[in-house]
This record gives C-alpha cells, structure tokens and sequence, in this order.
C-alpha cells in the first residue's frame, strides 16, 4: 500500500528568472510538484496521469523515475501531447502562460483510473486543476474520490483555482461537490476568498468545516497558515525567508502536510512542517528544482526552535 497517490496533469515548465534572461526547462504541474515534494520527504508517493508520446512525456516520466514516485500506471497516449507552461516574473509576481488545451492529461476518462491502485493508498489526492482541464477529467476525479471513500481511503483536495480554465460559477459547482467528501481541505487564501465569496481567514476555514471536511489547513503565504479541525483551530506564523520564486509553494505544502500527516496523523504538527517546507521553496527558481528534501526542512525547524 502506498502512502499517497495523485491524480492531476504534469507539465514541463519553462522558466524566465528575469526579463531578457534565457527560459530555463523545468517541471510543474500541482499535483506531479506535491508528489515530487511528499517524495522527497521520505513518502511513499505516487503519480497517476496521461502524457504525450513526445519528448516532453519521456522528461516526465524521467523525472518521476528519478525523484522516486511511482509512476507506473500512468497513460501514453500517441494521438495527444504533454502540457506546457511559461513562467515569467515581473513586479506583480509570477505570471503563467499555458499551452495545455487537447493535451494527454485532459483526456484522461474514467475507464482509465487504476483503481487498484486507488484502493491501496493511504491518501488519495486531487485538485481543482485535476478537474478543470476537461469534462471527462472532473468525472474521472468524482470517480477517483468514489473508489478512495468506498475503500475507506482519505482523500485530499487543494482547490487550486484557475479561472483561464474554467469560469467561477462552474468552478464552484464542481470543487464545492467534491469537497464535500474530502477529509483534507487544502485551499489557498486567494482561492478560498474567490470561493466562498469570503475574505476573513478564519471565515473561509469555517466554510470548509461546515462542507465536511476533518481538516482544514488555510494557506496563508508568507503569513503562515491556518491548522483547523471542529475542535482545534491554530494560527502558524510564517517562515521568514528571502524568497525568490513561489512558484509551486502552495504545491510543495500540499506534499509536506501529506507526507507528514500520513505518517503522524496529526493535521497541526503537520501544517507546522508542511509552511517551514513551502517557505524553503521559494528559495529557487521553478517549481521542482527548490523542493527540499526532510534534512532541510528539518534542520531548518530546529534551527527556528533553537532561536525562540
């Protein structure tokens, strides 16, 4: 039995650190970076998605094989192509441009899940994106999370809005449904307040409680996060670090808290590692490369602790 299992669209990345500079390759994909980060902290991860039979879905099958996540069941399909992404950064932040409409991942159908695999984890884990690039993808979610819950398997769910994919009223329609069987809420606080129409913290985490999740950890960026169940709620103060890129934090706190979570049960001492880990991130550029493996993170922890 594997500790986690995504479902979701890998892209390769192409990153410009600055203007004029060359676009370096790379990797993205929200639900590919948070296996990739859960791996690299010690989890048994695995990834489940449709890749091209080009280039681009050999580099990611590489990518998977080399960063120890299992990979194993993932689609080919020669008759579509791998996504691409550019990343851009400029006084308002990073900016995404995609090229990913008709690509393997979005045709991803029901009939294809592995739902042995599916069965046997300890966590499943989608997304918002993993049900915006296609009708056929946001079935096959619903899908996935039917077979997790039948198995009694806990599900994660990170909204992860991308309102270039889908328009808000559908967005909501869809992440709210599946939300309601998730045990995990993961949301960001930007997508949390476009959500629930929301702009409080500790209001958006009340939303998700009252959907039915068990827990609920509200990512706050720098500021931190918010850990809550029905019974407990806990602020956590941000990293402080000297960030560069935080291109796939949010992605790198998802895998954090997972790994942590499915080895410790415990959402808050989880969320406490997982905002040390997504801080680490931000120190590089793109959104695999800078994920950083439990030495890091740990000693990072004790070094914080020591100074209090």
């Amino acid at each position: 039995m594997s500790d986690l299992l995504a479902i979701g669209e890998a892209l390769v990345e192409l990153n410009q650190p600055r203007d004029g500079a060359p676009f370096v390759q790379g990797f993205g994909g929200d639900t590919s970076n948070a296996m990739i980060a859960a791996a690299r902290l010690g989890a048994d991860a695995a990834y489940f998605t449709a890749v091209g039979a080009d280039r681009f879905g050999q580099a990611l099958t590489e990518l998977w094989l080399n960063e120890g996540v299992d990979a194993s069941r993932i689609v080919v399909n020669g008759g579509a192509h791998t996504g691409l992404y550019f990343v851009t950064h400029g006084a308002k932040g990073h900016e995404f441009s995609y090229m990913r409409a008709g690509s393997a991942a979005s045709r991803i159908s029901e009939t294809d899940l592995p739902n042995g695999r599916i069965r046997a984890t300890k966590i499943l884990h989608v997304s918002g994106i993993s049900q915006a690039i296609s009708s056929s993808a946001a079935d096959a979610v619903f899908a996935a999370i039917d077979i997790a819950r039948d198995a009694k398997r806990l599900v994660s769910y990170d909204p992860n809005l991308r309102l270039k994919l889908w328009p808000l009223r559908r967005a909501r329609a869809i992440i709210h449904e599946a939300m309601r069987s998730c045990d995990i809420a993961l949301p960001g606080l930007d997508d949390g307040q476009a959500l629930t129409d929301r702009s409080d913290p500790d209001a958006i985490v009340d939303f998700y409680l009252r959907l039915g999740a068990p827990v609920v950890v509200l990512k706050l960026g720098k500021e931190g996060a918010i850990a809550a169940t029905g019974k407990r709620r806990e602020r956590i103060a941000g990293y402080p670090v000297a960030a560069v890129d935080a291109t796939g934090a949010g992605d790198c706190f998802d895998g954090a808290f997972l790994a942590e979570y499915v080895q410790r049960g415990d959402p808050f001492a989880a969320a406490r590692f997982a905002n040390v880990a997504a801080a680490l991130s931000t120190l590089g550029y793109g959104a695999v490369a800078p994920l950083p493996p439990r030495l890091d993170v740990e000693a990072a922890i004790t070094a914080a602790e020591g100074g209090r």
